[in-house]
């Protein structure tokens, strides 16, 4: 057992007091099995209770093998608990790639995928998408393993788990050849240019991303092209070319941030932010993000500009995404192409909490959902409204942990609600 108490950015002391680690799937179904109530997580970066237990926790962090690379139908199985900074190396010196990375590379294949964590991208769905079959541990200890071939729906429903229906020790996911990405950074966006061309912007790369901090009039555009040769023009939708290496708030060091300048590298060295070198410890820093279907993008731009006073003496950076739509029962993106409005604060929580509920009340007419892992507001069941497919969820978590062995207080809240 380990003396771990808290979350990555210790925002949450977490309820149990006893985590282990098991270092082989068998421990794990032992601890499962012998435990009343348990809970499991990856790599911490959860900022909210979901990954919490009124019992005791399980790390995956010895869990993280590539268990095979099947390069005759381009997949990878791996455990629950490597991180994609170790995956991603391994998978392109054997050829492959993933579609997609999230910001951080320090975070696991489990976690992230158990709370629908993304990248960006027009045609980029989650990092959840990538999973074709996956190894769970139920409350009886015992492994089942759901693929989306065989299983369909049940399958879809287990993929963004929300660590309600058990612990994932082995995922498959699905590869493509290994490629080149080049980033660029362009400055001094206008918000009115954005709003005018917004879809423009987001599909003027393979990952696009934006920074701003709703307080200057521009933004930076982060762009990912794919396997690009050519030169990057000088300037795109009026804003122009950084000719340095750049930080998204400008005035800070980017030591720590993946290669801009046009420099080709292999895909997993520059579609995270950070880089994999770069060890973040505890972060003095707390995340919220929402996720509004694409139609609203530009209301929803208009609406948080309007509260930038209130936003910007306590931001640290805003970021804007887009992510493809998924079938995934529930993840943000389910059933519709999103756009994710991503905020990281001043470890404040005081001052935080008293702006999310001003943004959450602007953004509400567009069916905002927050992400999993971070912090928000929202009224329960107006989260609980905004998944079609969770009385099916429901449904599943009874059938696989029917004495809510793994069910915390985040979850009966804002999940199972009266169910």
């Amino acid at each position: 057992m380990s003396a771990i108490r808290a979350n990555w950015s210790e925002h949450h002391t977490f309820l149990a007091t006893n985590v282990h680690q098991p270092e082989t799937i068998a421990e794990v179904q032992e601890l499962v099995a012998s435990h009343a109530k348990i809970g499991v997580f990856g790599a911490r970066h959860s900022f909210n209770g979901i990954a919490d237990s009124p019992g005791d926790l399980l790390s995956l962090e010895h869990l993280d093998r590539v268990v095979a690379i099947d390069a005759e139908r381009g997949t990878a199985t791996v455990e629950g608990g490597i991180r994609y900074a170790q995956l991603g190396p391994q998978l392109h010196q054997a050829g492959f790639a993933l579609h997609n990375l999230a910001s951080l590379p320090h975070i696991s294949v489990a976690g992230a995928v158990s709370t629908a964590t993304h990248g960006s991208g027009d045609r980029n769905a989650n990092l959840a998408t990538a999973v074709s079959a996956l190894d769970l541990v139920t409350a009886n200890g015992e492994i089942i393993s759901l693929s989306r071939e065989r299983d369909g729906e049940r399958f879809l429903g287990a993929v963004v788990g929300l660590g309600a229906l058990g612990v994932i020790v082995r995922l498959t996911l699905d590869l493509q050849p290994s490629f080149a990405v080049r980033q660029e950074v362009y400055e001094d966006l206008s918000l009115d240019r954005l709003d005018a061309g917004f879809d423009a912007v987001m599909a003027g790369a393979y990952s696009v991303s934006l920074f701003t901090n709703w307080q200057s009039p521009s933004s930076q555009v982060w762009m990912k092209r794919r396997g690009a040769d050519e030169a990057a023009p000088e300037t795109r939708f009026d804003a122009r070319l950084a000719t340095v290496q750049r930080h998204p708030t400008n005035d800070a060091s980017a030591a720590t941030w993946t290669e801009q300048l046009g420099i080709p590298g292999p895909w997993y060295e520059r579609l995270t932010h950070f880089r994999a070198e770069f060890q973040p410890g505890t972060g003095a820093e707390l995340q919220s993000e929402y996720f509004v279907p694409r139609q609203h993008a530009r209301a929803t731009l208009r609406a948080i500009a309007g509260l930038q006073d209130r936003i910007a003496p306590i931001l640290k950076a805003a970021e804007i995404r887009t992510i493809a739509a998924d079938d995934l029962w529930m993840s943000t993106c389910q059933g519709q192409d999103r756009v994710a409005f991503h905020f990281t604060w001043d470890h404040d929580w005081p001052a935080v909490s008293a702006v999310l509920p001003l943004i959450e009340a602007r953004i509400a007419p567009y069916a905002a959902r927050p992400h999993w892992g971070k912090l928000f507001t929202q009224d329960a069941a107006y989260i609980r409204s905004l998944y079609p497919k969770r009385p099916e969820f429901v449904a599943l978590a009874r059938d696989l942990d029917p004495t809510g062995k793994f069910r915390n207080d985040f979850l009966d809240r804002y999940v199972f609600g009266e169910e």
